[in-house]
C-alpha cells in the first residue's frame, strides 16, 4: 500500500510541476521562465523540481511536445488525407486551427516567442517537412495550379494566408478588446463565424 501512495505521490507531484510549467512557459516563454517561478507555482521546493526534471531545457521540450504535439498532429492528419478534397481540407483546416486555439488561447504567444528563441525545438516538435512540404494537401494544390483551377502561388504564401487570418486575432486580442469588441463572448462569437468566413476568403483568393 505504502509502494502504491508513493507512486500516486509521484505522479501527482510531477503532474503539478508540468502543470505549472505549461501556465508559465505559454505566458513568459522559455527565457522568462525561472525554474525557482515553477517550483513557487507547482508549491513545491527547488530541489523537489531538480530531482523530478533535471534541467529547465529537459522540462521545456516535455511541455513543448505535449502542449503543440497533439496540436500539431492534429493538423497534419488534415494536410496528409487521402480521402478529403483540397476545399475540404481549408474548411477542416480553419475550424481546426480556430476551435483548438479557443480552447488554448495562450499558445499562439507561446509559438511566437518559441519561433524567434528557440526555433529548433519547435521545428522538431512541427516535424515542418512532412507538415507541409511533402503533404498530400501541397500535391492537390499543385494539380490544381497545373490545371489551371487556381493561380499560381507559392504553398507558403497560402500557408502564411491561413496562419495570418486564424492566429493574428488571438495574439492581438487584448488591442481587439480595447478597440471595439465588448467581451469575451462576442470575441467568441466572431472566431466561430471566421471559421466559415476564411474559407470564402482563401478560395477567393486561389481564383484564376
Amino acid at each position: 500500500m505504502e509502494k502504491n501512495a508513493s507512486k500516486k505521490l509521484d505522479k501527482s507531484t510531477e503532474e503539478k510541476i508540468k502543470s505549472a510549467a505549461r501556465l508559465l512557459f505559454q505566458q513568459k516563454g522559455f527565457a522568462g521562465t525561472k525554474t525557482r517561478d515553477i517550483a513557487e507555482a507547482a508549491g513545491i521546493n527547488l530541489a523537489l523540481l531538480n530531482y523530478y526534471f533535471r534541467s529547465k531545457e529537459k522540462l521545456f521540450e516535455l511541455i513543448m511536445k505535449e502542449s503543440l504535439g497533439g496540436f500539431f498532429s492534429v493538423l497534419k492528419n488534415i494536410f496528409n488525407d487521402p480521402n478529403s478534397t483540397f476545399e475540404e481540407k481549408i474548411e477542416q483546416l480553419a475550424d481546426t486551427y480556430i476551435s483548438n486555439l479557443l480552447l488554448n488561447p495562450d499558445i499562439p504567444t507561446f509559438i511566437l516567442s518559441e519561433v524567434r528563441n528557440n526555433p529548433e525545438t519547435l521545428l522538431a516538435v512541427m516535424n515542418s517537412k512532412t507538415f507541409m512540404i511533402e503533404s498530400v494537401f501541397l500535391a492537390q494544390l499543385q494539380e490544381k495550379i497545373k490545371q489551371g483551377e487556381c493561380q499560381p502561388i507559392h504553398p507558403m504564401h497560402f500557408l502564411m494566408n491561413l496562419l495570418g487570418m486564424t492566429v493574428f486575432p488571438f495574439v492581438s486580442k487584448p488591442m481587439l478588446l480595447h478597440l471595439g469588441i465588448k467581451s469575451e463572448s462576442d470575441f467568441t462569437a466572431l472566431l466561430e463565424e471566421r471559421k466559415k468566413l476564411i474559407p470564402i476568403w482563401i478560395k477567393a483568393m486561389l481564383k484564376t
